[in-house]
């Protein structure tokens, strides 16, 4: 008995000198790797292990919401200045949820802990056929577009009045007037799927994304007058040369940098363009990868970090169902988060976000997703 026990305690540190001797060989080999590498692939990896921001998910924000409300698809999600957040509900719950839940309202507010504290939208009111993308302006009104309405909705904060619709209802740009022509992408009244809004708050011009079934930017004074627009359906040679000011496919997202720049979603294109205020091409954000995203399904979404200079940018992966971090000023990527899942801090159809004042990041997800998430900034 002595003498296996014995046994056992020479195997027990056999072992633990064979795998001592392992690991020392592994770094070694690792270090001689290292010491070989480009200098600027050591650079790079510094960046993503120190430079990018570093999120956590938050399980329990939002609070639960009351009323039996069941959200459906998120269409919608926009940040205030004392950083409410406001969603757009599509309110469609499935078969099974319609028999013990209740569709919530079109737009819902959240206090910075995640409480419902306001919701309001008259479902006749509200763009109808499917709420996509709000914005909260300067003076804190919310503005509301619907991609398949073809109309851009502006609110008052708590809902209570609209205060402005650019377009009109189910009118739209098209040959014939009707939502079976060909897109026409020029009419200075009418519009075919506007997809986002914002709103530069020099002078209150309304910028929108018309580009669900048009391909351009178009851009409106405070009080819904067409000013200019940039844009059309890019070419295959285009497609293919990755060129500036033109589309591939669906304009999806826009916002506007403190630099004073228009960033804008070329989904198809899996890119963000970016442009003066006037529509001139500054240039390409391209979001490289290996693995190329399903078609259609690239950049959906966008926004930056709060500091002054804005030195990050979030993209929404639709395709890859995650955040991509970029490093703002030389459009690199620094590294992402999130992976397909239903769990916590894994994605299902993301399909735009927000950021507020201390760096925190909300997703909402839309077709399968049906929520949103809260991911802290835990810094960099």
């Amino acid at each position: 008995m002595k003498l296996h026990v014995l046994g056992e305690v020479f195997n027990m540190h056999s072992t633990t000198w064979a795998r001592a001797a392992a690991a020392t060989a592994l770094f070694s080999l690792t270090l001689a790797i290292w010491t070989l590498l480009p200098r600027e692939i050591k650079a790079q990896s510094n960046q993503q292990a120190v430079g990018a921001p570093k999120f956590k998910v938050d399980p329990f924000w939002p609070q639960p919401l009351p009323n039996r409300w069941v959200t459906g698809g998120i269409g919608g999600v926009c940040v205030d200045a004392q950083d409410h957040v406001f969603i757009l509900t599509h309110g469609d719950p499935n078969e099974a949820e319609q028999k013990v839940a209740v569709a919530a309202p079109g737009v819902i507010e959240f206090d910075p802990d995640g409480k419902v504290v306001n919701s309001w939208g008259d479902r006749n009111v509200l763009p109808t056929s499917e709420l996509h993308g709000c914005f909260v302006d300067y003076q804190g009104n919310v503005w509301i577009s619907g991609s398949r309405d073809g109309i851009v909705q502006k609110y008052s904060h708590d809902g209570s009045k609209m205060l402005l619709q650019i377009g009109t209802r189910g009118k739209f740009d098209t040959s014939d007037g009707t939502d079976k022509g060909t897109p026409t992408n020029s009419s200075h009244t009418s519009m075919n799927g506007p997809t986002s809004v914002t709103v530069d708050p020099a002078n209150g011009d309304v910028y929108v994304t018309d580009g669900l079934r048009n391909r351009r930017v178009v851009v409106f004074d405070r009080s819904g007058n067409f000013l200019r627009q940039w844009g059309r359906q890019a070419t295959q040679a285009e497609t293919n040369a990755r060129a500036g000011g033109v589309f591939q496919a669906v304009v999806h997202c826009i916002a506007m940098g403190n630099d004073g720049l228009v960033y804008v979603c070329d989904r198809w294109g899996d890119r963000v363009e970016v442009f003066d205020k006037m529509g001139n091409f500054q240039k390409n954000i391209l979001l490289e990868s290996k693995d190329a995203p399903p078609a259609g399904l690239g950049s959906d979404w966008i926004a930056f970090s709060p500091d002054k200079a804005q030195k990050f940018m979030y993209v929404v992966e639709y395709g890859h169902d995650a955040i991509r971090i970029i490093d703002h000023e030389s459009g690199q990527t620094l590294s992402s988060f999130g992976r397909p899942g239903h769990q916590a801090g894994e994605f299902s159809d993301p399909h735009m976000m927000i950021v507020d004042s201390k760096g925190n990041i909300v997703v909402g997800e839309s077709v399968h997703g049906r929520r949103i998430q809260m991911f802290r900034f835990v810094g960099n």
